[in-house]
Protein backbone atom coordinates (compact mmCIF):
# COMPACT_ATOMS: atom_id res chain seq x y z
CA UNK A 1 0.00 0.00 0.00
CA UNK A 2 1.29 3.66 -1.17
CA UNK A 3 1.72 6.45 1.23
CA UNK A 4 -0.77 8.62 -0.41
CA UNK A 5 -3.57 5.54 -0.38
CA UNK A 6 -2.41 5.70 3.46
CA UNK A 7 -2.53 9.04 3.58
CA UNK A 8 -5.88 9.49 2.00
CA UNK A 9 -7.85 6.55 4.13
CA UNK A 10 -6.76 8.29 7.22
CA UNK A 11 -8.53 11.43 5.95
CA UNK A 12 -11.67 9.65 5.04
CA UNK A 13 -11.38 7.38 8.38
CA UNK A 14 -11.29 11.14 10.03
CA UNK A 15 -13.91 12.48 7.72
CA UNK A 16 -16.34 9.80 8.59
CA UNK A 17 -15.72 10.66 12.36
CA UNK A 18 -16.56 14.36 11.82
CA UNK A 19 -19.68 13.21 10.09
CA UNK A 20 -20.86 10.97 13.06
CA UNK A 21 -20.43 13.66 15.47
CA UNK A 22 -22.69 15.56 12.50
CA UNK A 23 -24.95 12.60 12.55
CA UNK A 24 -25.77 12.34 16.27
CA UNK A 25 -27.11 15.81 16.11
CA UNK A 26 -29.55 14.85 13.76
CA UNK A 27 -32.78 14.64 15.54
CA UNK A 28 -35.45 13.36 12.32
CA UNK A 29 -34.74 10.61 10.83
CA UNK A 30 -35.99 11.17 7.38
CA UNK A 31 -33.17 14.25 7.73
CA UNK A 32 -30.80 11.79 8.63
CA UNK A 33 -31.27 9.64 5.98
CA UNK A 34 -30.89 12.44 3.62
CA UNK A 35 -27.24 12.89 5.13
CA UNK A 36 -25.60 9.51 5.50
CA UNK A 37 -26.93 8.91 1.57
CA UNK A 38 -25.56 12.35 0.67
CA UNK A 39 -22.23 11.27 2.58
CA UNK A 40 -22.06 7.96 1.35
CA UNK A 41 -22.31 8.91 -2.10
CA UNK A 42 -19.78 11.76 -1.29
CA UNK A 43 -17.21 8.95 -0.19
CA UNK A 44 -17.68 6.91 -3.50
CA UNK A 45 -18.45 9.82 -6.13
CA UNK A 46 -21.97 8.53 -6.48
CA UNK A 47 -24.47 9.47 -8.93
CA UNK A 48 -27.45 7.45 -6.85
CA UNK A 49 -28.38 5.81 -3.69
CA UNK A 50 -31.31 4.60 -1.80
CA UNK A 51 -32.12 3.45 1.79
CA UNK A 52 -34.23 0.94 2.85
CA UNK A 53 -35.77 0.69 6.60
CA UNK A 54 -36.43 -3.09 7.97
CA UNK A 55 -40.43 -3.99 9.00
CA UNK A 56 -40.68 -7.36 9.48
CA UNK A 57 -40.14 -9.28 7.01
CA UNK A 58 -39.91 -6.50 4.72
CA UNK A 59 -37.52 -3.79 3.95
CA UNK A 60 -39.44 -0.53 2.97
CA UNK A 61 -38.16 2.07 0.68
CA UNK A 62 -37.28 4.96 2.68
CA UNK A 63 -34.98 7.27 0.96
CA UNK A 64 -33.57 7.91 -2.43
CA UNK A 65 -31.27 10.45 -4.27
CA UNK A 66 -30.24 10.44 -7.75
CA UNK A 67 -27.98 13.60 -9.12
CA UNK A 68 -28.67 12.47 -12.92
CA UNK A 69 -32.65 12.25 -12.93
CA UNK A 70 -32.49 15.56 -9.97
CA UNK A 71 -31.02 17.34 -13.12
CA UNK A 72 -33.69 16.74 -15.31
CA UNK A 73 -36.57 17.20 -13.18
CA UNK A 74 -36.93 19.54 -10.81
CA UNK A 75 -39.48 17.72 -8.75
CA UNK A 76 -37.30 14.70 -8.21
CA UNK A 77 -37.58 14.47 -4.11
CA UNK A 78 -41.12 13.11 -5.20
CA UNK A 79 -39.46 10.17 -5.57
CA UNK A 80 -38.69 9.72 -2.15
CA UNK A 81 -42.58 9.35 -1.26
CA UNK A 82 -42.96 6.49 -2.92
CA UNK A 83 -44.41 3.35 -1.45
CA UNK A 84 -42.30 0.26 -1.99
CA UNK A 85 -41.54 -3.00 0.01
CA UNK A 86 -39.37 -5.83 -0.70
CA UNK A 87 -39.55 -8.93 1.04
CA UNK A 88 -36.20 -10.31 2.83
CA UNK A 89 -35.08 -13.13 0.92
CA UNK A 90 -32.42 -14.59 -1.75
CA UNK A 91 -34.36 -13.32 -4.98
CA UNK A 92 -33.64 -9.28 -4.43
CA UNK A 93 -30.00 -7.99 -3.84
CA UNK A 94 -31.07 -5.49 -0.71
CA UNK A 95 -33.03 -8.49 0.10
CA UNK A 96 -29.71 -11.10 0.04
CA UNK A 97 -28.03 -8.75 1.98
CA UNK A 98 -30.61 -7.70 4.38
CA UNK A 99 -30.93 -11.59 5.13
CA UNK A 100 -27.45 -12.69 5.57
CA UNK A 101 -25.63 -9.66 6.85
CA UNK A 102 -23.07 -9.98 3.89
CA UNK A 103 -22.07 -6.88 1.82
CA UNK A 104 -22.51 -6.87 -2.03
CA UNK A 105 -20.45 -5.04 -4.70
CA UNK A 106 -21.10 -5.62 -8.47
CA UNK A 107 -19.37 -3.74 -11.42
CA UNK A 108 -22.05 -4.18 -13.38
CA UNK A 109 -25.42 -5.42 -12.43
CA UNK A 110 -26.90 -6.40 -16.52
CA UNK A 111 -23.95 -8.80 -16.37
CA UNK A 112 -24.44 -10.67 -12.73
CA UNK A 113 -23.87 -14.35 -12.94
CA UNK A 114 -26.57 -16.75 -13.73
CA UNK A 115 -25.61 -18.85 -10.29
CA UNK A 116 -26.02 -16.65 -7.72
CA UNK A 117 -29.40 -16.13 -6.20
CA UNK A 118 -29.97 -12.64 -6.60
CA UNK A 119 -30.99 -10.86 -10.07
CA UNK A 120 -31.07 -6.97 -10.95
CA UNK A 121 -34.67 -5.56 -10.95
CA UNK A 122 -34.55 -3.43 -14.35
CA UNK A 123 -37.50 -1.44 -13.79
CA UNK A 124 -36.57 1.16 -12.39
CA UNK A 125 -34.35 2.03 -14.85
CA UNK A 126 -36.75 1.35 -17.64
CA UNK A 127 -39.42 3.90 -16.29
CA UNK A 128 -36.89 6.69 -15.76
CA UNK A 129 -34.85 6.48 -18.50
CA UNK A 130 -31.68 5.78 -16.10
CA UNK A 131 -28.79 3.15 -16.65
CA UNK A 132 -27.42 1.30 -13.22
CA UNK A 133 -24.13 0.13 -13.34
CA UNK A 134 -22.17 -0.79 -10.91
CA UNK A 135 -23.50 -1.05 -7.24
CA UNK A 136 -22.49 -1.34 -3.60
CA UNK A 137 -24.82 -2.87 -0.82
CA UNK A 138 -24.19 -2.78 2.66
CA UNK A 139 -26.19 -3.78 5.90
CA UNK A 140 -27.36 -1.41 8.00
CA UNK A 141 -26.90 -3.45 11.92
CA UNK A 142 -26.98 -1.87 14.99
CA UNK A 143 -24.78 -2.63 18.16
CA UNK A 144 -27.02 -5.51 18.67
CA UNK A 145 -26.14 -7.44 15.91
CA UNK A 146 -29.84 -6.61 14.35
CA UNK A 147 -29.98 -5.44 10.87
CA UNK A 148 -32.41 -2.59 10.21
CA UNK A 149 -32.28 -1.95 7.05
CA UNK A 150 -30.08 -1.53 4.11
CA UNK A 151 -27.89 0.97 1.72
CA UNK A 152 -27.35 0.75 -1.56
CA UNK A 153 -25.51 3.00 -3.46
CA UNK A 154 -24.58 3.26 -7.44
CA UNK A 155 -22.67 4.13 -10.61
CA UNK A 156 -19.16 5.31 -8.53
CA UNK A 157 -17.76 7.87 -11.41
CA UNK A 158 -13.98 8.50 -11.92
CA UNK A 159 -13.24 12.25 -11.56
CA UNK A 160 -14.17 12.80 -15.30
CA UNK A 161 -17.39 11.41 -15.02
CA UNK A 162 -17.39 7.81 -16.41
CA UNK A 163 -18.96 5.24 -14.09
CA UNK A 164 -16.78 2.52 -12.46
CA UNK A 165 -16.64 0.13 -10.05
CA UNK A 166 -16.26 0.71 -6.90
CA UNK A 167 -12.77 -0.33 -5.03
CA UNK A 168 -11.45 -1.95 -2.54
CA UNK A 169 -11.44 1.24 -0.65
CA UNK A 170 -14.63 2.40 -1.37
CA UNK A 171 -16.53 -0.75 0.47
CA UNK A 172 -14.10 -0.27 3.33
CA UNK A 173 -15.10 2.98 4.18
CA UNK A 174 -18.67 2.59 3.22
CA UNK A 175 -18.71 -0.22 5.60
CA UNK A 176 -17.40 1.47 8.88
CA UNK A 177 -19.78 4.41 7.72
CA UNK A 178 -22.43 2.41 7.71
CA UNK A 179 -21.77 0.95 11.22
CA UNK A 180 -21.91 4.01 12.83
CA UNK A 181 -24.91 5.53 10.66
CA UNK A 182 -26.92 2.34 12.02
CA UNK A 183 -26.12 3.62 15.45
CA UNK A 184 -27.56 7.06 14.49
CA UNK A 185 -30.78 6.04 13.01
CA UNK A 186 -31.37 3.85 15.94
CA UNK A 187 -31.73 6.99 18.24
CA UNK A 188 -33.59 8.94 15.31
CA UNK A 189 -36.00 6.42 15.44
CA UNK A 190 -36.64 6.31 19.00
CA UNK A 191 -36.54 10.16 18.55
CA UNK A 192 -39.86 10.27 16.11
CA UNK A 193 -41.48 7.63 18.00
CA UNK A 194 -41.53 9.92 21.05
CA UNK A 195 -43.23 12.56 19.01
CA UNK A 196 -45.70 10.55 17.42
CA UNK A 197 -46.74 9.50 20.97
CA UNK A 198 -47.04 13.02 21.59
CA UNK A 199 -49.13 13.21 18.57
CA UNK A 200 -51.04 10.54 19.62
CA UNK A 201 -51.57 12.14 22.89
CA UNK A 202 -53.54 15.25 20.94
CA UNK A 203 -54.77 12.75 18.65
CA UNK A 204 -56.90 11.27 21.73
CA UNK A 205 -58.45 14.44 22.14
CA UNK A 206 -58.92 16.04 18.75
CA UNK A 207 -59.82 13.57 16.06
CA UNK A 208 -59.08 15.60 13.23
CA UNK A 209 -55.67 15.83 14.53
CA UNK A 210 -54.10 12.30 12.74
CA UNK A 211 -51.03 10.74 12.71
CA UNK A 212 -51.53 11.51 8.53
CA UNK A 213 -52.31 14.81 8.66
CA UNK A 214 -49.28 16.20 10.88
CA UNK A 215 -47.53 13.66 8.84
CA UNK A 216 -48.20 15.26 6.03
CA UNK A 217 -47.75 19.09 6.76
CA UNK A 218 -44.48 18.22 8.49
CA UNK A 219 -43.59 16.90 4.77
CA UNK A 220 -45.03 19.60 2.78
CA UNK A 221 -43.11 22.36 4.89
CA UNK A 222 -39.79 20.56 5.00
CA UNK A 223 -39.57 20.16 1.29
CA UNK A 224 -40.84 24.01 0.74
CA UNK A 225 -38.50 25.26 2.89
CA UNK A 226 -35.94 22.94 1.16
CA UNK A 227 -36.72 24.66 -1.96
CA UNK A 228 -37.31 28.45 -0.49
CA UNK A 229 -33.81 27.76 0.58
CA UNK A 230 -31.92 26.91 -2.18
CA UNK A 231 -33.41 29.59 -4.70
CA UNK A 232 -32.13 32.01 -1.55
CA UNK A 233 -28.86 30.55 -1.66
CA UNK A 234 -28.63 28.95 1.41
CA UNK A 235 -25.58 26.22 1.82
CA UNK A 236 -26.73 22.59 2.24
CA UNK A 237 -25.13 22.21 5.60
CA UNK A 238 -27.59 25.36 7.08
CA UNK A 239 -31.03 23.74 4.85
CA UNK A 240 -30.02 20.26 6.48
CA UNK A 241 -29.86 21.74 9.85
CA UNK A 242 -33.15 23.84 9.61
CA UNK A 243 -35.04 21.06 7.87
CA UNK A 244 -34.28 18.72 10.90
CA UNK A 245 -35.40 21.15 13.78
CA UNK A 246 -38.65 21.83 10.98
CA UNK A 247 -39.47 18.59 10.28
CA UNK A 248 -40.46 18.15 14.18
CA UNK A 249 -41.71 21.07 14.95
CA UNK A 250 -44.42 21.25 11.85
CA UNK A 251 -45.51 17.70 13.56
CA UNK A 252 -45.89 19.38 16.78
CA UNK A 253 -47.84 22.59 15.10
CA UNK A 254 -51.09 22.09 16.98
CA UNK A 255 -49.83 20.17 19.92
CA UNK A 256 -51.42 23.02 22.25
CA UNK A 257 -55.01 21.84 21.43
CA UNK A 258 -54.58 19.09 24.07
CA UNK A 259 -55.38 22.28 26.34
CA UNK A 260 -58.76 22.68 24.66
CA UNK A 261 -62.42 21.90 25.79
CA UNK A 262 -63.61 18.84 23.89
CA UNK A 263 -66.67 20.51 23.90
CA UNK A 264 -64.98 22.74 21.08
CA UNK A 265 -62.43 20.03 19.97
CA UNK A 266 -65.10 17.76 19.47
CA UNK A 267 -67.93 19.50 17.84
CA UNK A 268 -69.23 17.75 14.38
CA UNK A 269 -70.09 21.59 13.15
CA UNK A 270 -68.33 24.93 12.57
CA UNK A 271 -67.02 26.09 15.95
CA UNK A 272 -69.20 29.78 17.23
CA UNK A 273 -67.57 33.09 17.17
CA UNK A 274 -66.94 32.58 20.99
CA UNK A 275 -65.91 28.77 20.75
CA UNK A 276 -63.82 30.02 17.73
CA UNK A 277 -61.76 32.64 19.96
CA UNK A 278 -60.97 29.94 22.59
CA UNK A 279 -59.57 27.62 19.73
CA UNK A 280 -57.19 30.40 18.84
CA UNK A 281 -55.49 29.69 22.13
CA UNK A 282 -54.03 26.72 20.88
CA UNK A 283 -51.26 28.69 19.17
CA UNK A 284 -50.30 29.93 22.99
CA UNK A 285 -50.75 26.73 24.54
CA UNK A 286 -48.43 25.04 21.71
CA UNK A 287 -45.96 27.74 22.64
CA UNK A 288 -46.16 27.36 26.05
CA UNK A 289 -45.26 23.79 26.38
CA UNK A 290 -41.70 24.57 25.03
CA UNK A 291 -41.24 26.91 27.42
CA UNK A 292 -37.64 27.00 29.27
CA UNK A 293 -35.90 25.87 26.09
CA UNK A 294 -32.82 23.60 26.40
CA UNK A 295 -32.10 23.99 22.40
CA UNK A 296 -32.47 25.10 19.75
CA UNK A 297 -35.19 22.71 18.43
CA UNK A 298 -37.21 23.83 21.68
CA UNK A 299 -37.15 27.57 20.57
CA UNK A 300 -38.56 26.57 16.89
CA UNK A 301 -41.09 24.28 18.42
CA UNK A 302 -42.55 27.33 20.09
CA UNK A 303 -42.27 29.71 17.68
CA UNK A 304 -43.88 27.13 14.95
CA UNK A 305 -47.24 26.63 17.38
CA UNK A 306 -47.10 30.05 18.31
CA UNK A 307 -47.10 31.63 14.71
CA UNK A 308 -48.69 29.20 12.38
CA UNK A 309 -51.93 30.77 11.97
CA UNK A 310 -50.46 34.19 11.42
CA UNK A 311 -51.16 35.77 7.82
CA UNK A 312 -48.65 37.88 5.71
CA UNK A 313 -51.42 40.67 5.98
CA UNK A 314 -51.22 41.08 9.62
CA UNK A 315 -54.89 39.70 9.91
CA UNK A 316 -53.87 36.47 11.88
CA UNK A 317 -53.65 35.58 15.49
CA UNK A 318 -51.91 35.25 18.49
CA UNK A 319 -49.72 38.15 17.25
CA UNK A 320 -48.33 40.17 20.18
CA UNK A 321 -50.72 38.99 23.05
CA UNK A 322 -48.90 38.11 25.74
CA UNK A 323 -48.77 34.84 28.02
CA UNK A 324 -49.71 31.22 27.92
CA UNK A 325 -53.35 31.25 26.90
CA UNK A 326 -55.05 31.40 30.03
CA UNK A 327 -56.19 35.16 29.21
CA UNK A 328 -59.83 35.47 27.86
CA UNK A 329 -58.96 38.99 26.57
CA UNK A 330 -59.07 39.81 22.79
CA UNK A 331 -55.90 39.09 20.89
CA UNK A 332 -53.10 41.95 19.99
CA UNK A 333 -52.37 42.92 16.76
CA UNK A 334 -51.45 40.10 14.03
CA UNK A 335 -47.58 39.85 12.79
CA UNK A 336 -47.27 40.70 9.12
CA UNK A 337 -44.54 40.11 6.49
CA UNK A 338 -40.73 39.13 7.37
CA UNK A 339 -41.91 40.01 11.03
CA UNK A 340 -43.70 36.50 10.92
CA UNK A 341 -40.64 33.82 11.12
CA UNK A 342 -40.11 31.97 7.98
CA UNK A 343 -41.01 28.51 9.78
CA UNK A 344 -44.85 30.26 10.64
CA UNK A 345 -45.05 31.18 7.17
CA UNK A 346 -44.52 27.75 5.55
CA UNK A 347 -46.13 25.61 7.98
CA UNK A 348 -49.22 28.17 7.91
CA UNK A 349 -49.39 27.34 4.22
CA UNK A 350 -48.68 23.52 4.29
CA UNK A 351 -51.65 23.54 7.31
CA UNK A 352 -54.25 25.44 5.26
CA UNK A 353 -53.49 23.39 1.95
CA UNK A 354 -53.98 19.92 4.09
CA UNK A 355 -56.76 21.35 6.39
CA UNK A 356 -58.51 22.32 2.60
CA UNK A 357 -57.98 19.23 0.52
CA UNK A 358 -58.74 16.95 3.26
CA UNK A 359 -62.60 16.04 4.35
CA UNK A 360 -63.30 17.10 8.00
CA UNK A 361 -66.06 15.89 10.08
CA UNK A 362 -67.34 19.60 9.98
CA UNK A 363 -66.70 20.05 5.73
CA UNK A 364 -66.04 18.15 2.39
CA UNK A 365 -62.96 18.20 0.77
CA UNK A 366 -62.06 21.30 -1.90
CA UNK A 367 -61.50 20.13 -5.52
CA UNK A 368 -58.09 20.16 -6.29
CA UNK A 369 -58.12 23.01 -8.51
CA UNK A 370 -60.31 25.17 -6.11
CA UNK A 371 -57.74 25.00 -3.37
CA UNK A 372 -55.18 25.69 -5.76
CA UNK A 373 -56.69 28.82 -7.44
CA UNK A 374 -57.30 29.96 -3.56
CA UNK A 375 -53.25 29.70 -2.34
CA UNK A 376 -52.63 31.25 -5.71
CA UNK A 377 -54.98 34.22 -4.84
CA UNK A 378 -53.77 34.12 -0.95
CA UNK A 379 -50.18 34.94 -1.97
CA UNK A 380 -49.30 38.29 -0.83
CA UNK A 381 -52.77 38.35 1.53
CA UNK A 382 -52.23 35.30 3.95
CA UNK A 383 -49.32 33.76 2.72
CA UNK A 384 -45.93 34.54 1.83
CA UNK A 385 -45.54 35.26 -2.00
CA UNK A 386 -41.78 33.90 -1.93
CA UNK A 387 -43.07 30.50 0.29
CA UNK A 388 -45.98 30.14 -2.79
CA UNK A 389 -43.92 30.37 -5.13
CA UNK A 390 -41.89 27.34 -3.67
CA UNK A 391 -45.06 25.66 -2.90
CA UNK A 392 -46.33 25.35 -6.61
CA UNK A 393 -42.26 24.67 -7.74
CA UNK A 394 -42.38 21.99 -5.79
CA UNK A 395 -46.68 20.85 -6.44
CA UNK A 396 -45.03 17.06 -8.02
CA UNK A 397 -43.85 16.24 -5.01
CA UNK A 398 -46.50 18.09 -3.03
CA UNK A 399 -49.32 15.88 -4.15
CA UNK A 400 -46.25 12.26 -3.74
CA UNK A 401 -46.49 13.31 -0.29
CA UNK A 402 -50.21 13.10 0.02
CA UNK A 403 -50.70 9.99 -1.50
CA UNK A 404 -47.82 8.66 0.70
CA UNK A 405 -49.84 9.49 3.60
CA UNK A 406 -53.07 9.05 3.04
CA UNK A 407 -55.87 9.67 5.23
CA UNK A 408 -57.59 6.39 6.99
CA UNK A 409 -53.69 4.81 7.91
CA UNK A 410 -51.36 5.89 10.56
Amino acid sequence: MTAEIVSNSRKNLADILKITEDMNRIKDIDVLLEKILYEARRFTNSDAGSIYLREGNFLLFSYVQNDTLAARDPSANKHIYVKQALEINEKSISGYVALTGKTVCIPDVYKIDENLPYSFNRSFDQKAGYRTKSLLTVPLITSQQITIGVMQILNSRSKIGVTKAFSGSDIMHIIFFANNASLAIERAKMMRELVMRMIRMAEYRDPKETGNHVRRVSAYSVEIFDNWAQHRGMNREEILKNKDMLSIAAMLHDVGKVAISDTILKKPARLTEEEYTAMKAHTLHGAHLFNNPVSDWDMLAAEVARTHHERWDGGGYPGNKPGDGSEDSGYGTGLAGEDIPIFGRIVALADVFDALISKRAYKEEWGEKQVLEYIREQAGKQFDPEVTEAFFRIYETINSIRQFYPDGEG
